[in-house]
C-alpha cells in the first residue's frame, strides 16, 4: 500500500533540523501510515538524521513502504521488526539496530499508536428491555472482558514497553559512554483525562515519570541520558481521524486537529533545544486559532507541565506509637 502523506510537508527550515540532523534515531510504533510515529520518521529522515530505524509490529505493510520511501530519499533507513512488550523479542533487535545504525541510536523516540475503541469506565451495560437475564449475565461479561483486554494491550505496550525501551538503550549508552536522548510521545489527556479510554489516559499519566525515576536510578550516569516527554492534543490521524470534524471531541483543546506534519514540526522545534534545557522536562503543545489569520489557521506554542507533589498532615488519625522491639 503507497503512503498517503506529502513527505515534502516534512521538510523544515534549518533551525528545525538541528535536533535530528546528524543524529542516529530509532522511533518505535512507527509503521502505520498517517500515524504520529510515521511522522517523527519523516522528519528524523528529511532533515539529515544519519540513520532512522524504523519500529512496528504488524504493520509492516506501511512501514516497509515507509522505510522504502526514506531511502529512495537517500536515508540509510531500515525496518525494525519486534513486539516490544515481548522481551525477548525487543533483546533481539539489539546487535541489529547498532549494525545497521553504525552505533548505538543516540535519539530515542518511544512511541505508540495504540489507544482504546472507547467503552464507559466502571459502569455496566444498559438493560435491554425483555432481555433475560442469562442473556444480560452473558453480554455483560463479555463486554467486561473485551473492554480490559483493550485496555491492558494499551497499558502494556505504553508503559512495559517504554520501560524496556528505556532501560536496553539507556543500558547501552552508559555501557558505550557516549550520550543518548529519549523521547516519551504522551498525551494531553495524562493530565486532562477524556470519556472512554481509562487505559489511555492512564498508560501516558505513567509515562510522565520515566524521566525522573532514569535520572534517579542512573546516579552518576546521569549525565550521559537524557529525557523528556511530550503531551499532544489531538492530532489527525488513523485514530483520531473519525473525530476530526466532531469539535465536541477536541474542542476543548483546540479549533481543529493537528496534521502530522504540523505536530512533527513542533516536535523538531523542541529537539533542537539543548539537551540540558528540556532534561527531566513535560512538554505540553497548545493549539490556539491564529488572530488576524484565516479560519482554520492556528498558532502552536509550548507549555512546560510541572507536578508539584504537596504532602500535609491530615487531621482525623493521631500519630500511632509502638514500643521498641523484642
Amino acid at each position: 500500500m503507497a503512503m498517503t502523506v506529502d513527505t515534502g510537508k516534512f521538510r523544515f527550515p534549518p533551525e528545525f533540523a538541528a535536533g535530528v540532523k546528524g543524529k542516529r534515531v530509532l522511533i518505535s510504533g512507527a509503521g502505520k501510515d498517517g500515524g504520529l510515529g510515521q511522522s517523527f520518521a519523516l522528519a528524523a529522515g528529511m532533515n539529515g538524521a544519519a540513520s532512522v530505524g524504523v519500529h512496528f509490529h504488524s504493520s509492516y505493510d506501511d512501514a516497509l513502504d515507509l522505510v522504502d520511501t526514506l531511502q529512495k530519499a537517500g536515508v540509510n533507513a531500515f525496518p525494525v521488526q519486534a513486539d516490544v512488550t515481548n522481551l525477548n523479542d525487543l533483546w533481539a533487535t539489539r546487535t541489529y539496530i547498532i549494525d545497521k545504525m553504525g552505533g548505538i541510536p543516540n535519539l530515542v523516540i518511544c512511541n505508540s499508536g495504540l489507544t482504546e475503541k472507547g467503552y464507559s469506565f466502571g459502569r455496566s451495560l444498559r438493560e435491554v428491555e425483555g432481555e433475560s437475564m442469562a442473556m444480560r449475565r452473558a453480554k455483560v461479561r463479555q463486554a467486561f472482558i473485551n473492554n480490559l483486554t483493550e485496555s491492558k494491550a494499551v497499558l502494556d505496550t505504553k508503559i512495559d514497553g517504554f520501560l524496556a525501551m528505556t532501560h536496553l538503550w539507556a543500558g547501552e549508552a552508559v555501557y558505550a559512554n557516549e550520550p543518548i536522548q529519549i523521547v516519551y510521545i504522551s498525551s494531553r489527556q495524562a493530565i486532562d483525562p477524556g470519556m472512554s479510554v481509562p487505559g489511555y489516559s492512564i498508560a501516558n499519566w505513567a509515562v510522565l515519570q520515566l524521566p525522573k525515576v532514569l535520572a534517579v536510578n542512573l546516579g552518576r550516569s546521569a549525565n550521559l541520558v537524557s529525557a523528556f516527554s511530550v503531551l499532544y492534543p489531538f492530532v489527525r490521524t488513523g485514530m483520531t481521524g473519525e473525530y476530526a470534524e466532531n469539535p465536541k471531541v477536541f474542542g476543548r483543546w483546540q479549533p481543529r486537529m493537528l496534521e502530522t506534519n504540523e505536530a512533527a514540526q513542533a516536535f523538531c522545534q523542541v529537539l533542537a533545544q539543548p539537551a540540558d534545557v528540556v532534561n527531566g522536562g513535560m512538554f505540553e503543545v497548545l493549539v490556539d486559532p491564529a488572530e488576524g489569520q484565516p479560519e482554520g489557521a492556528v498558532k502552536v506554542s509550548w507549555r512546560e507541565v510541572k507536578m508539584d507533589v504537596a504532602e500535609n498532615e491530615v487531621a482525623w488519625a493521631p500519630a500511632l506509637t509502638y514500643g521498641p522491639l523484642g
